[in-house]
């Protein structure tokens, strides 16, 4: 994380000892004068700016375009383009150095596509927000919580209810975003719920049992584990279903009621050094992790 980018953007990350609040789950089993020649190449320059300038005014490499875009590198847009796969305003195209403007429509496979910046960022949500864009009843939202931490429209992936805090990814790249939220990538979700009263073995042992349905639609339940060191009213539950509410439900099947439900793990992402209510911006590593998936 770049805590320099996060000081001047919006809310720094908690500042907590690494490990704190942590919950682990029982397993189961020369400044100088230049000389005239240094001096012509620096006039022969052109600052970022002018760049930049000057790649919008010509229009942006098809292969840069699709790059830029997060599908695949230059050299094998390269290729996918001499293959017929994109599009520009409605024409096929598989002319090599071929410029587009940053009006133009250009679409890969059939899905459009643009070239801005992929963000992504990761909040730890606190109570009392919904997750969505806005909200016409004026309650609030996840976006508030974000809205200093790109310049891009980001939008998170998936949702938590209300009532729910923990783990939220937002970003503006549609394909990882449809990635993470397809149930085939078996995507690692792991929730600790705080329940009204103790959970009994045997609810343990249905759930761990892999046969369980709730609305009369099978649940998979990849793991669930009391929480080490904790009351038995303390349980981990991980899970890769996406059906809304799901966790709850689970438990309210059983005749439990859920006092509190925090999501610990998504993605391989933990909540470490950011506090309730704070965001900061994914490694390139945990970026790679991810389209990995």
């Amino acid at each position: 994380m770049n805590t320099e980018r996060n000081s001047s953007r919006g809310r720094q990350q908690g500042s907590k000892k690494p490990g704190s609040n942590r919950k682990t789950f029982e397993s189961r089993g020369p400044n100088s004068k230049a000389t005239p020649k240094r001096r012509a190449v620096k006039l022969q320059s052109r600052t970022p700016v002018q760049k930049q300038l000057k790649t919008d005014a010509d229009g942006i490499r098809l292969n840069k375009y699709i790059s830029n875009s997060g599908i695949c590198s230059r050299r094998e847009a390269d290729v996918l383009i001499a293959a017929g796969s994109a599009m520009v305003n409605g024409k096929v195209i598989t002319e090599m150095g071929f410029k587009v403007q940053l009006t133009d429509e250009v679409r890969f496979d059939g899905s459009l596509i643009n070239p801005e910046t992929k963000r992504y960022v990761l909040l730890n949500k606190p109570k009392n927000y919904i997750t969505t864009m806005d909200d016409e009843r004026g309650r609030k939202t996840v976006m508030e919580l974000v809205q200093m931490a790109a310049k891009e429209r980001i939008y998170p992936v998936g949702r938590l209810d209300r009532n729910t805090t923990g783990l939220l990814l937002f970003t503006n790249d549609g394909e990882l975003a449809k990635k993470l939220t397809h149930p085939k990538h078996n995507v690692r979700k792991l929730y600790h719920a705080s329940l009204d009263r103790k959970f009994s073995l045997k609810d343990l042992q249905t759930l761990a049992s892999g046969d369980f349905s709730v609305e009369g639609k099978k649940v998979f339940i990849d793991d669930v584990a009391f929480v080490q060191g904790e009351s038995k009213t303390e349980v981990g539950i991980e899970i890769h279903s996406g059906r809304n509410r799901i966790v709850r439900k689970i438990f309210e099947s059983l005749g439990y009621k859920v006092v509190k439900l925090d999501r610990v793990i998504f993605a391989g992402m933990t909540k470490k050094n950011i506090q309730r209510g704070h965001w900061r911006h994914l490694t390139d590593q945990e970026v790679n992790n991810l389209k990995m998936i």
